[in-house]
């Protein structure tokens, strides 16, 4: 387990995440600093991380914790801690080293090339709840459900599985040069169709798991309002990183920035590996 420690309160907030995680876990806590200005160095090493090393320890005096303190930009460092992770944490907003993580494209550079899931700690405190899962159906998102399953059984809680659909995200209905506005939709067709897809993306994980409690929620509406929503009764919001149909996208434009900077629990996002 690693996370990003830059000694802004919101880095410091995902220490305390992090050896959450690590216990729950049964793993170890790396906390990581990346630095590009040596006359920085000695005082980050003797304040915000002997800082942060104290609050996890304070937590669960037990947790071995180590620090890593490497020259490099934010991204390569993290992408190298990540080999050999069970997760990375990181907060929603920082400073030096860490200041730009969900600023651009470094976070989703980081879900995308890192080798672990990535979690962004972010929204309430101590949030309770089921665990919510962004379903797209894609075999992209088969790791997301796996991981969420994992964490429902690690952390005694229920899952809600959500795939949102609407009308303007399907595939055109029609062949030739026929006008698409007088395209009929069955609706109720289109609604049975993403509940099948829904059912049997998690069908295998269900199965294998049969002791979490699983609610499907097929919806129709706007993605990204939809799991900002949810997210609000959630405990941990987890997506893959790049999906299709309702999912388009989703790492790489709105609702991406949505949920990593406006969802009221941390984000999960989890990376399918080929």
């Amino acid at each position: 387990m690693i996370v990003g420690v830059d000694g802004s309160p919101h880095s410091l907030a995902a220490v305390d995440t992090a050896a959450r995680e690590a216990r729950l876990r049964g793993a170890g806590l790396r906390i990581v600093h990346a630095f590009s200005h040596a006359a920085d160095l000695d005082p980050m090493i003797h304040g915000a991380l002997a800082q942060a090393e104290q609050r996890a320890a304070d937590l669960f005096p037990d947790l071995e914790i180590a620090r890593t303190v490497a020259a490099g930009d934010t991204l390569t460092v993290l992408q190298s801690e990540s080999r050999h992770a069970v997760l990375a944490v990181v907060g929603s907003r920082g400073h030096s080293g860490f200041g730009d993580l969900l600023l651009g494209s470094t976070v989703v550079k980081l879900a995308a090339h890192g080798y672990c899931p990535v979690m962004v700690v972010r929204g309430r405190p101590a949030p309770e709840g089921p665990v919510l899962l962004a379903v797209d159906g894609s075999e992209a998102g088969a790791a997301a459900v796996g991981f969420a399953f994992r964490e429902c059984a690690l952390r005694g809680a229920p899952l809600v599985a959500m795939h949102v659909w609407n009308t303007w995200s399907e595939p055109t209905p029609y062949a030739g040069p026929a006008d698409p506005l007088n395209v009929v939709v069955d609706l109720d067709q289109l609604r049975e169709t993403h509940e099948r897809l829904l059912a049997d993306a998690v069908a295998a994980e269900r199965a294998a798991r049969p002791e979490v409690p699983v609610e499907l929620r097929a919806e129709r509406g706007r993605v990204r309002h939809a799991l900002l929503e949810a997210s609000k009764d959630a405990q941990l919001l987890v997506t893959g990183a790049r999906g299709h149909g309702g999912f388009t996208g989703l790492l790489l434009g709105s609702v991406s920035q949505a949920l990593l900077y406006h969802a009221d629990c941390p984000v999960v996002v989890v990376r399918h590996r080929e």
